[in-house]
């Protein structure tokens, strides 16, 4: 996606790059590039554009100098999940569209999940559905005392297939049973005794503590960083790439039944589902 601007200035001895995309920012400082969804006006809500504009940062990110990145939300919120327009532009799919989307997902979270450099994410606020899966497929998530997570999809006749893939991985099968059965949303504390969070900041030092971390890592060998991360990826490299496609699949199914129509429906007008065979 073309860049709307770009500018360079020095800061503290150090080059700081920023490069505009329509709906993220990055900054590139030394060695270490901040990422930030930059929709306060929605949430940071992700929409095809911001998907395909994070992803062009991720290339960015990955082909530059920079050792770490680090990814953010502006505004209160980290990302409120799928934007209302995405949501409604479903309804309009042909089982054929559904399937190429579900597709551009998993490449989207498998991307997030296996980038090369080490990623930090900085959780200002809620996270949630998609937003979940950006903040907790980072190698290190920090979350403000604020910050809430969840998959909420079943509640809107959805099933969390792609990001399903990589939680139970995450905090293991009983607990991520709970969470995307029950679609409910956890505060930070619990989301770091399950695991989906490394660390609790105080919000006013969220950016700092993400920018020291990285600076840990830099200490380290540059080579021995990328050889471990890719080891750790090639693991279950052979599984994920079976049960993302099973989940693909059923996450482009789901989208063709009733209770599908019926929850994103209700979820836009706001008000109580009727489910089928209710």
């Amino acid at each position: 996606m073309p860049l709307r601007k770009t500018g360079h200035s020095i800061l503290k001895k150090l080059t700081v790059c920023l490069l505009l995309f329509l709906t993220v920012t990055l900054a590139r400082e030394g060695a270490i590039t901040t990422i930030t969804l930059a929709r306060p006006e929605k949430r940071n809500a992700i929409s095809m554009q911001m998907m395909d504009d994070l992803l062009a940062a991720l290339r960015e990110a990955e082909a530059s100098p920079a050792r770490a990145a680090i990814v953010t939300g502006a505004g209160k919120a980290f990302c409120a999940g799928m934007d209302l327009d995405a949501l409604r532009a479903t309804a309009a799919m042909s089982p054929a569209e559904h399937l190429e989307d579900s597709r551009r997902a998993a490449v989207f979270f498998r991307r997030l999940h296996s980038f090369p450099k080490p990623l930090i994410a900085a959780v200002n606020g809620p996270a949630i559905a998609g937003g979940c899966g950006i903040a907790t497929l980072a190698d290190f998530t920090l979350a403000a005392p604020e910050a809430t997570f969840g998959y909420p999809e079943v509640k809107i006749g959805f099933a969390p297939a792609i990001v399903s893939v990589f939680l139970r991985r995450q905090i293991g099968e009983k607990a991520a049973r709970d969470l995307l059965l029950s679609g409910r949303i956890i505060e930070a504390g619990e989301a770091l005794r399950l695991g989906l969070v490394t660390e609790i900041v105080p919000a006013e030092r969220l950016a700092a503590r993400a920018r020291a971390i990285a600076g840990q890592l830099l200490a380290a060998s540059p080579e021995a960083i990328a050889r471990t991360k890719r080891l750790l990826l090639r693991y279950d490299e052979a599984a994920l790439d079976r049960e993302v496609e099973m989940a693909v699949r059923e996450n482009a199914e789901i989208r063709s039944t009733a209770d599908f129509r019926e929850g994103v429906s209700s979820f836009l007008e706001k008000r109580a589902p009727k489910w089928a065979g209710e």
